[in-house]
């Protein structure tokens, strides 16, 4: 587990099996994925812990993850399986808390389940249910 954006929350999982386009697949005002062959099309990313392998696309979409927080639809935080430039640089630039995690991780994390994250634990996941 590689931590790249400090914070706590606790919320409830979404997670994705498919890489996200920031930019072309979220609504910006209302932080609804558009995408319809996307895995979670017409969901919101909104107040979740926001689980998936990877964002996609151009580097542009840090900018959308700026403007998703500005109109408060963004996720909590942000686990994925892949640190790529845009997600990375979005994350920092609003302080989402972002964590990656291996593969493995991946593999335990189901939508609905409620988890805490602190960056600063020794222990910096943990599910609550």
């Amino acid at each position: 587990m590689k931590i790249l954006v400090q914070g706590k929350v606790q919320g409830i999982v979404l997670k994705s099996n498919d890489p996200i386009n920031f930019l072309g697949t979220v609504d910006k005002k209302t932080g609804i994925i558009s995408d319809e062959s996307h895995d979670l099309f017409e969901k919101s990313i909104k107040d979740c812990i926001l689980v998936f392998p990877s964002g996609v696309g151009s580097s542009v979409g840090a900018y959308t993850i700026y403007s998703i927080k500005s109109n408060n639809a963004a996720p909590l935080a942000m686990i994925c399986t892949k640190a790529d430039l845009t997600v990375a640089t979005g994350c920092a630039l609003v302080n989402i808390p972002l964590v990656i995690i291996s593969d493995e991780e991946f593999s335990s994390f189901q939508s609905g389940q409620k988890i805490s994250l602190d960056t600063k634990s020794s222990n910096p996941i943990n599910f609550l249910e």
